[in-house]
């Protein structure tokens, strides 16, 4: 099962097929009246990766998966929560001793050094695995009591009439990929994702064009359209979602930092940072579109999901779009961009205290400038 916060092996990292990217630090901007800046980073692509056919982990995410469509259309739902703690307890003793020590300390960094940091790996191992049967569940469909309690739709409603669109910025909890969408869809919300090109379980020619194609279907069922990311055509994306907005479209953009030229970093809990994508921040920013954070909870397995969605994200006056840019505007650009990032931020610490063990994307125990040698500061001021 592949976990999307886990970081590559040294072995993958020096594969000849890895893409390399230069990442630089743009700004540190100072939030005055929360006392702390949020830093803004660029990532350039170096050079471009070749990519794999297949791989071993394609062979196990197939085996899983049809694995799962067989619970799935056979065995009655009673069973499938504990069938996933079982699987999940497969290849515990490798995930303990490769990824194990790197999430504990991302999350004693946020949460405190006296979290029981390995009860929620290994939950998240379990959640993990539901989250796969939940795709299984939805290909076979076979029908089954699911109630989704959806929270917070009267802001959006409300933040619709002025007519300028808006955006769901989600975070990666376990449920919030199918659930997520399926509770908007189910309450008459007509969204657009956003999404990168290799969304699902692999980044294989394999995994693109057969792997990862269910979880694709299942989420296009609940969603108006979907819009493809890729890192060359990012302006025709920008475009795309500008024209969305100007429609008053409903735009859902997940929280991460792996597609796009930038994202920003700020302190989040005791001790950890958290790493946001920055384009939500600057649509908000720049053209006044409504932000929202939104986080999809398993309450109860397979029976019982909380869809929330935040009051609206407010950080100040947008800048008149209509006005000519300049350097001081294009700073002060950067310091509302700062202020939602540190509001979506506030939504992520008090989601991860509800849930902690649903979490994929966790911060980290240390800031990118300490733990990477390919970020170079090339203008840093503070605003």
């Amino acid at each position: 099962m592949k976990l999307p916060w886990f970081g590559k092996s040294r072995r993958a990292n020096r594969a000849p097929s890895a893409a390399s990217y230069h990442t630089e630090i743009i700004a540190d901007v100072l939030v005055p009246e929360r006392g702390e800046p949020v830093r803004f980073f660029s990532r350039k692509l170096v050079r471009p990766g070749k990519l794999h056919r297949f791989s071993n982990r394609d062979l196990r995410e197939s085996l899983l998966l049809g694995f799962y469509l067989g619970v799935a259309a056979v065995l009655p739902v009673a069973w499938w929560t504990s069938i996933c703690g079982w699987t999940s307890k497969l290849r515990m003793k490798r995930h303990l001793r490769k990824d194990f020590s790197r999430y504990a300390a991302a999350v004693r960094a946020v949460l405190g050094s006296g979290i029981d940091a390995e009860a929620l790996f290994r939950g998240l191992l379990a959640a993990t695995h539901r989250r796969q049967l939940l795709l299984a569940a939805h290909l076979t469909g076979w029908g089954w009591s699911l109630a989704i309690r959806l929270e917070g739709l009267d802001g959006l409603v409300a933040a619709l009439k002025r007519g300028r669109g808006a955006i769901i910025w989600c975070d990666q909890f376990t449920a919030q990929t199918i659930i997520g969408k399926r509770a908007l869809h189910e309450a008459g919300v007509e969204a657009h994702q956003v999404s990168v090109d290799f969304h699902g379980f692999s980044d294989t020619i394999f995994g693109l064009r057969f792997l990862n194609r269910p979880l694709v279907v299942v989420e296009n069922r609940f969603l108006k359209s979907r819009v493809v990311f890729e890192r060359g055509d990012a302006y025709q994306v920008t475009v795309r979602m500008q024209r969305i907005l100007r429609e008053n479209g409903i735009i859902l953009m997940t929280n991460t930092i792996h597609a796009g030229t930038t994202f920003t970093e700020a302190a989040i809990g005791e001790s950890g940072w958290a790493h946001l994508a920055s384009a939500p921040a600057n649509f908000a920013a720049r053209g006044g579109t409504a932000l929202f954070a939104m986080s999809t909870f398993e309450i109860v397995p397979f029976r019982e999901y909380r869809a929330v969605i935040s009051p609206e994200l407010v950080a100040g006056e947008q800048p008149a779009s209509a006005a000519p840019a300049t350097k001081d505007m294009a700073a002060k650009n950067l310091e509302l961009q700062a202020r939602y990032i540190l509001l979506k931020r506030d939504r992520v610490l008090e989601a991860l205290k509800l849930h902690p063990e649903q979490m994929m994307a966790w911060s980290a125990a240390a800031r990118l400038t300490e733990r990477s040698d390919d970020v170079t500061e090339s203008e840093t001021g503070t605003s």
